[in-house]
């Protein structure tokens, strides 16, 4: 029996011990310049906001946050890198809704739902659904009416097969009962030369892309397809507002750490990011980008990835894109 009381004494003394080494460095953390990985290119647009928001969390947290390029399988290169990183908050990543496709459609060696722990939603950056100006449909109830009185004859032009481009329309197909045809091109450049031409009357584009066009005259615009109007077209209803319920199709950004860094730790970096969002500096770059600032906790962004592979998963199964 004294054995057992000593026994449990040192299992207590030990995890207090645990307890108290994990607050300290905590409590101490950062010590050394932590990395933050994209899996972008330099100038893409989730690079060009980590930037500025690493160099701003870097003033919050008293050491250096250093961005670096992993590119390569769809961006998942760089997630698989983070995810087999020390759990210790000096290694990072920001992840884009490029994280919760690829899952779907490749053969991948880790699993991004549980390999990484979320700190926080970063940005959104919005989508757009144009039109040639001679296309008969206005707005999206008339462009459900004439695809359903049309089935398999409405084209919509994509940057290639499971690209956001493609998969914004296989969701609005499932979501509002039509079917819309994909008409895939090598990139975005060639699909928006043939949307402006004419040639195809529809394309999902980034709204900083093809805002200028819809300015111009040269494309209208019928909807946005995130959940909230975006900054850059306040004026051009939602796809929600518009009459398709629940459809959500952003390019959003956020960070992760390495699935079992310490809580601490994440909440600390979950903090340094929140503040960073709300800064002068960062939101005056999303708005020349035309991204929306996000922000939340690490449940609340747990959570919207959770739903996001889900959706994600679903939608190219029904597009009918095979892995990889």
């Amino acid at each position: 029996m004294p054995r057992l009381r000593v026994s449990a004494l040192g299992i207590g003394l030990l995890a207090a011990a645990c307890f108290a080494a994990t607050a300290t460095r905590a409590d101490n953390y950062p010590t050394r310049p932590v990395r933050v990985v994209v899996g972008f290119g330099p100038g893409s647009v989730a690079d060009v906001i980590l930037r500025v928001m690493a160099a701003r969390m870097s003033q919050s947290l008293g050491q250096q946050m250093v961005v670096e390029n992993r590119t390569g399988a769809g961006s998942s290169l760089g997630a698989e890198y983070v995810s087999r990183a020390p759990k210790d908050g000096y290694t990072l990543l920001m992840c884009t809704v490029a994280q919760t496709i690829n899952p779907a459609m490749n053969n991948l060696s880790f699993d991004f739902g549980k390999d990484l722990a979320p700190i926080a939603l970063v940005a959104n950056a919005p989508q757009m659904l144009v039109a040639h100006p001679s296309f008969p449909a206005n707005n999206i109830r008339e462009l459900i009416a004439l695809a359903k009185s049309q089935p398999n004859s409405v084209q919509y032009a994509s940057s290639g097969a499971g690209t956001m481009s493609h998969l914004s329309g296989v969701l609005l197909n499932s979501a509002a009962g039509i079917q819309l045809q994909q008409i895939p091109y090598p990139g975005s450049a060639q699909s928006m030369n043939d949307v402006l031409a004419g040639r195809v009357p529809l394309m999902f584009g980034p709204a900083a892309t093809v805002w200028s066009n819809v300015q111009g005259g040269k494309l209208k615009a019928l909807a946005v397809t995130q959940p909230k109007r975006a900054a850059i077209a306040p004026d051009v209803p939602t796809m929600v507002e518009a009459g398709v319920p629940g459809y959500s199709a952003g390019i959003w950004m956020g960070l992760l750490a390495p699935a079992g860094t310490p809580r601490e730790i994440v909440d600390k970096l979950s903090r340094a990011a929140n503040d960073a969002v709300k800064s002068k500096e960062v939101l005056t770059l999303m708005e020349a980008q035309g991204v929306d600032p996000l922000g939340g906790t690490p449940a609340e962004f747990a959570q919207f990835i959770d739903d996001e592979l889900k959706k994600w998963a679903e939608v190219v199964r029904v597009s009918g894109v095979k892995a990889r």
